[in-house]
């Protein structure tokens, strides 16, 4: 695989994160464009052949997010809702067939349920606070999505016939999309984060890498 063509999403993307460390409004513009870079690798390599269609989808419907909580607090819901399909979208392209059965993939259902499970308390515990019980049962189910994300991505790791690599890069991209998530969940609902919004967005952007090039790696 030609992985100098990525060199166009990182550098886009290690643009944006110079733009949100130093407050510039030029992050509104560079925050899609990593999507748009991206789906353009994704088409330019894969074809969008087989499964790599619903990657596509997950990038499309992730852009729609970025753009969406971009605009204002109250378009909120709507980013959530575009970013939920994200998840779904990436849940059915990383199962091309039901997952393993087995004490491992249990094991991990089980951990990847217990920490969203401990994640979503203390954010709803945050929303009650502030007075926004109504994102409750919208953050319950992103919070469901998401989880169910990063187990499709740990269990590759478990499936015959994955290459290390692609198993390897989409469970740490889902890793990382799960981090800058709850990072920015804590920040605007829990307590406010002290570091650096840069570092999330870092975090955000390699997920979201790692996970299309686990894609294209199959």
């Amino acid at each position: 695989m030609p992985y100098a063509l990525f060199l166009l999403p990182v550098s886009i993307a290690i643009i944006d994160w110079w733009a949100v460390a130093t407050n510039r409004r030029l992050e509104y513009a560079l925050k899609p464009a990593v999507m748009l870079a991206l789906l353009i690798v994704l088409g330019w390599v894969g074809n969008f052949r087989g499964g790599q269609i619903w990657f596509a989808l997950g990038l499309i419907f992730s852009l729609g997010g970025d753009v969406a909580l971009m605009l204002s607090p109250r378009f909120f819901l709507a980013g959530l809702a575009s970013f939920l399909l994200a998840h779904l979208a990436y849940i059915i392209g990383l199962n091309p067939s039901l997952p393993p059965l087995n004490a491992a993939s249990l094991l991990v259902a089980v951990l990847v349920a217990l920490v969203g499970g401990q994640i979503y308390r203390r954010v709803a515990a945050g929303l009650q606070a502030r007075r926004l019980s109504r994102l409750k049962w919208p953050v319950l189910l992103y919070s469901i999505a998401i989880s169910g994300m990063v187990f499709s991505a740990l269990v590759s790791l478990m499936r015959p016939g994955w290459p290390p690599l692609s198993a390897y890069s989409v469970s740490a991209g889902a890793l990382l999309f799960l981090l800058s998530d709850i990072w920015l969940a804590w920040d605007k609902f829990v307590q406010p984060a002290r570091a650096n919004r840069a570092l999330r967005m870092a975090a955000y952007h390699l997920g979201q890498i790692l996970l299309i090039i686990g894609a294209l790696s199959l």
